[in-house]
């Protein structure tokens, strides 16, 4: 019986140690092409798979040329991976030291073999889903538990500040990836969408100060800790969550200010390089290397997002020694996604079986935030304005660029503007195409104003431009408008309210043009409408609304509060009395609208889905020459 069971406790270890001789081997042998051979430094594109898009982003900083780098092995010797300072810190350094040689990296960029990498896939899934299990089982009081739902649900999949696993589980052993100040700044941050829920407000009025003692916690501890020289995860993500905040509330010099200390906390503790290949003197297991990977790509999407609202360069960017776009832990992609917390007011509402498909956003984000950094930096620097040649040559880079991007993007998750469904799917898919149509009128709208000579068929390419514009812009506001009907605009986030006011910018040009163009007006007509709607959840948008509504006065329009729509006005008849016509009473689009507002969403029509076509009538093309876009920006610091 024991000679039995000893037979059996041998065969079953010795196929565990085989595999770990093979992996062992297949290691060494790796390191020794690394020491007899040199290699270029790996690319994003590369590790990633990502669209040739990619590759015409340099690995540098600034607009001129990438340096060229010595070989791996001698670039890696810059580099002393990470450290534990006096204090207990860890920290990143650089100068050569003797534990400064990546630890597998080879010429495409995949750091191990596939057999490796596949492991350690399965071993993040199967913690992941572990954890998953076990917080089923949590007692978390309300109106704590409330709100991280919230959390899980409409703001996680998009960004990824928290690695949900990680965090949950440390919650409960108070580990290094938990800390009350991060989870008082996510009850802060959740507070926005939580109140939607009657109960919910209850408590948070009655208890919480209506929410605001969260954010007043998470401040205290966060400059408690930078008191006394901490620098940690939890820190880095707490300033992340509060610069979104921050942001949304139109609290610019906060949000940028958080942003900026995220990141060079990022910097101080190796954040920002690949921890795999520059490990130091640190031991990372694939959990510590998975979490700063993906702070890292969440934090380089924001800093895209927040330097465009608020007219900054970009702060992060890649360099060769960068983390891979790789997300080995995958298991929320499939998990099935649901809206937490809908309907309100009591109504029963049945929301379809639907797939989160939230790894597969997140990593198209991420190489979609690639492309539009390259805009961000040659078309739309606020210190020095870009050349003609400049922003021409990011043009013809960066079109087909987000073509292919839209081309690879998996057809199940693009929203087609003219077949959209009847309920909406999980709203960071909404994000991820509204962004996309938002990064496409920021790359041709640069356009639209200037002169052009004939080309070689007789055709002017600025056609081509602002047709490529309306049809982003009428895709963004029927989508928008899908939203709202399934969603309600309580829980639109601040990226599809931007998407928001560029479509709107659009119109603008297109009634600045031709005032009598109906269709434009209409369009103009209601994202001005779900703008000021918006508004009271996304404060910020308020002062990029006014830009619009004064250039309209200049030509005769206002928009009417009471009624939520624009009217003509007198100075309308003395510019202009040739159209007047057109403006005999409110334009209708929306007046309908906001008679119901206070229904549920999925129980009104908004205009009709009738919102059109990317066609433009010709005169437009020649009128719209010289005039001045409004600012792509929310706002600048110094408002």
């Amino acid at each position: 019986m024991s000679s039995a069971k000893a037979t059996k406790k041998s065969a079953f270890s010795c196929e565990p140690c085989r595999r770990r001789k093979r992996l062992e081997k297949r290691i060494k042998e790796l390191e020794e092409q690394l020491a007899s051979s040199s290699r270029s430094p790996p690319s994003i594109a590369a590790s990633a798979q990502s669209s040739p898009s990619t590759a015409s982003i340099g690995l540098h900083d600034g607009r001129s040329p990438p340096k060229s780098h010595p070989d791996e092995h001698s670039f890696s010797r810059s580099f002393s991976g990470l450290k534990v300072d006096d204090k207990g810190r860890i920290t990143f350094g650089n100068g050569a030291t003797a534990n400064d040689r990546p630890a597998l990296p080879c010429s495409n960029g995949v750091y191990t073999s596939a057999e490796l990498d596949q492991s350690i896939r399965e071993r993040l899934v199967a913690n992941a889903m572990q954890q998953r299990a076990l917080e089923n089982f949590s007692a978390t009081p309300e109106p704590f538990q409330y709100l991280l739902n919230v959390h899980w649900c409409w703001i996680q999949p998009l960004f990824m500040f928290i690695y949900r696993p990680a965090f949950t589980r440390d919650m409960q052993t108070m580990g290094k990836y938990y800390s009350h100040m991060l989870l008082n700044a996510l009850m802060s941050h959740s507070v926005n969408w939580g109140r939607n829920d009657p109960t919910t407000r209850r408590l948070l009025d009655e208890h919480y100060g209506g929410g605001e003692i969260f954010g007043k916690h998470a401040r205290s501890m966060l400059f408690e800790d930078m008191k006394r020289g901490a620098c940690t995860i939890p820190m880095v993500q707490t300033l992340l969550l509060l610069s979104a905040e921050e942001c949304a509330f139109g609290n610019t010099i906060q949000a940028w200010t958080y942003s900026g200390l995220a990141f060079r906390l990022m910097d101080q503790i190796g954040v920002c390089f690949d921890g795999q290949r520059y490990p130091g003197a640190v031991p990372l297991n694939e959990e510590d290397i998975e979490i700063r990977r993906r702070i890292f790509w969440s934090s380089f999407f924001w800093d895209k997002m927040l330097s465009l609202y608020m007219g900054r360069m970009p702060t992060l960017h890649l360099t060769p020694a960068s983390p891979p776009l790789v997300m080995y832990d995958d298991s929320a992609e499939n998990e099935p996604w649901e809206p937490f917390g809908m309907p309100p007011d009591g109504r029963t509402w049945n929301y379809p079986s639907s797939t989160a498909y939230s790894a597969t956003c997140f990593i198209a984000m991420i190489r979609l935030s690639l492309i539009f950094n390259e805009i961000l930096l040659h078309m739309y620097d606020p210190i020095i304005p870009n050349t003609e040649s400049e922003m021409f040559e990011c043009l013809a880079a960066q079109g087909p660029a987000l073509d292919k991007w839209w081309e690879d993007f998996p057809p199940n998750l693009k929203m087609d503007a003219a077949h959209l469904p009847a309920i909406g799917p999980p709203t960071h898919l909404f994000t991820s195409n509204c962004v996309f149509h938002t990064y496409k009128i920021l790359l041709y709208r640069p356009m639209l104003t200037r002169r052009y000579d004939t080309d070689i068929d007789g055709q002017l390419p600025w056609n081509t431009y602002l047709i490529n514009c309306v049809t982003s812009a009428t895709a963004t506001i029927a989508i928008f408008d899908l939203f709202a009907r399934t969603y309600s605009i309580k829980y639109c986030a601040l990226s599809i309210s931007y998407s928001m006011y560029i479509a709107a910018s659009v119109f603008l040009l297109q009634v600045q043009a031709m005032p009598s163009d109906f269709q434009a007006i209409r369009r103009l007509d209601y994202c001005l409408h779900m703008l000021h709607r918006v508004m009271v959840f996304n404060p910020i948008i308020g002062r990029s609304t006014d830009l619009i509504l004064k250039e309209l006065v200049a030509i005769g329009i206002s928009f009417d509060v009471a009624a939520g729509c624009l009217v003509e006005t007198t100075s309308r008849r003395q510019l202009a009395p040739q159209n007047t016509q057109l403006y005999q009473r409110p334009l209708e689009s929306t007046t309908e609208l906001a008679a119901q507002s206070s229904t549920h969403a999925l129980f009104y029509s908004t205009i009709g889905d009738d919102f059109g076509t990317g066609a433009v009538h010709p005169d437009v093309y020649q009128a719209m020459i010289g005039l001045e876009p409004v600012t792509v920006r929310f706002c600048t610091l110094d408002d």
